[in-house]
């Protein structure tokens, strides 16, 4: 099982990778509409909305933790 190399989701299916490319090396989430993948500060903005949203944390702690989730990740090295 591939593991996206933007965020980290674990790509099972088909649908989970971007464009239903199975050869991408990132998921759906980390893909613009146009199949290319989301920037640095694009996918540290959404990730940081993502924790936000279902985690609760305050908008500077979120940052913070998505920032350091990020750095451990082959697409931001």
């Amino acid at each position: 099982m591939k593991m996206c190399i933007a965020c980290g989701m674990p790509m099972k299916t088909k649908t989970d990778f971007a464009m239903g490319d199975e050869k991408k090396e990132y998921c759906i989430h980390c893909a613009r509409p146009d199949g290319t993948m989301q920037s640095y500060e694009e996918k540290l903005d959404s990730m940081s909305r993502f924790i936000i949203k279902t985690q609760g944390l305050d908008e500077n702690v979120a940052l913070k933790s998505a920032k350091g989730l990020l750095a451990k990740l082959p697409a931001w090295k």
